[in-house]
């Protein structure tokens, strides 16, 4: 460990009394429960109370752990050295029970509140690495995900979520997935600035994909070696996922193969993919060497969305494009209105006439 993790580890000790969960009160009668390895995570967790910090020690640890409380911070430390992985079937809770690593869960009448995790690793979880539904400004952060079945981190029902300088890689579907929600059909919601930012993507079927939102940014990530690497997707339900800023994310060979699905045809060589969607502003990314057979493949896709809804409104324009197959620019959804593409270094559009 670093000094200036050692250092925060004694003074997290300096204000634990004695045993997992047990704190003694800090300034603002916030306490730090420090997790030792061998111990409960969820211990801990449970005995903090809103404003608490539980920091975890190095070591493996074997178990999902489930947040409800408010103002709590779940601290590793850091990525290399904190890391949990799916515990013993028969100490499941709810969180293992559905197959996640953390759980942070509220509900739209009473959401969890400025909840950070941050500094630890999660690994090999049959769903979501982290799943968090029904939160508001909730921040993760410098949390690598990775080799899990399904998403590696994940939101619905949620607003104001910062999810800044992760790694997702080798996950089943999307490396980052956030959604209005994913058991009823429904319009898009509004996240009220929710932010992804600085993340580093790898390995997954999809690196980010914002489904049925509206009202956020994704900026400053780095794609690669993902099937596809960002999906904007919306459908006909009303309002439709829009007012999504899409700006200065690098985006290169991303050509993995994945098979198609009930809902999407195989996947290889996507950049930037458009579905039913509306008012995105798509500028200043750097997209490179996206090469596929796919419909989907290009380095920027609009595509009509499998339910038919149109793009329209969208904006893409002083982007660079190099490489990408079988065109950087491609606007197969010419029933749509208002597109714009101004301003792009590219060489290949379909149709031609755009770069």
């Amino acid at each position: 460990m670093t000094k200036r993790q050692l250092a925060h580890l004694a003074c997290a000790a300096a204000v634990v009394a004695s045993g997992v969960g047990a704190a003694a009160p800090s300034a603002g009668h916030r306490s730090v429960h420090l997790v030792r390895a061998g111990e409960s995570i969820q211990k801990a967790v449970d005995a903090a109370r809103p404003g608490d910090t539980v920091v975890v020690t190095p070591g493996t640890y074997r178990e999902s752990v489930r947040v409800t409380v408010s103002g709590l911070t779940l601290r590793g430390s850091g990525a290399g050295n904190t890391v949990i992985v799916p515990g013993q079937a028969t100490a499941a809770g709810a969180c293992a029970t559905a197959g996640n690593g953390i759980c942070v869960a509220g509900t739209d009448a009473a959401p969890v509140r400025n909840v950070t995790v941050t500094a630890l690793t999660l690994r090999g979880f049959t769903k979501q690495g982290l799943w968090a539904t029904g939160t508001d400004r909730l921040t993760v952060r410098a949390v690598t995900t990775e080799r899990n079945g399904q998403w590696g981190l994940a939101t619905e029902r949620s607003a104001r979520t910062r999810i800044v300088g992760n790694t997702a890689r080798d996950n089943g579907d999307a490396g980052i997935f956030v959604s209005n929600t994913v058991d009823t059909e429904e319009g898009a919601r509004d996240t009220q600035g929710t932010v992804v930012a600085g993340n580093r993507l790898s390995g997954n079927r999809i690196g980010i994909t914002v489904r049925r939102l509206r009202n956020l940014t994704v900026d400053h990530n780095d794609a690669t070696g993902n099937c596809s690497a960002v999906n904007i997707v919306g459908d006909e339900n009303k309002p439709r996922v829009g007012a999504v800023t899409l700006r200065q994310n690098h985006i290169h060979a991303n050509n993995k193969y994945c098979p198609k699905t009930a809902r999407m045809p195989f996947l290889q060589g996507s950049g930037i993919v458009l579905t039913g969607a509306e008012d995105i502003h798509v500028t200043r990314n750097r997209i490179e060497d996206n090469v596929g057979t796919s419909p989907l493949s290009g380095g920027i896709v609009l595509f009509k969305s499998f339910v038919g809804a149109l793009n329209e409104r969208n904006d893409v324009s002083d982007n660079v494009l190099r490489r990408n197959g079988p065109a950087d620019l491609a606007n197969h959804d010419t029933g749509g209105q208002g597109n714009t593409f101004r301003r792009n270094t590219c060489r290949v559009s379909e149709p031609a006439g755009m770069c």
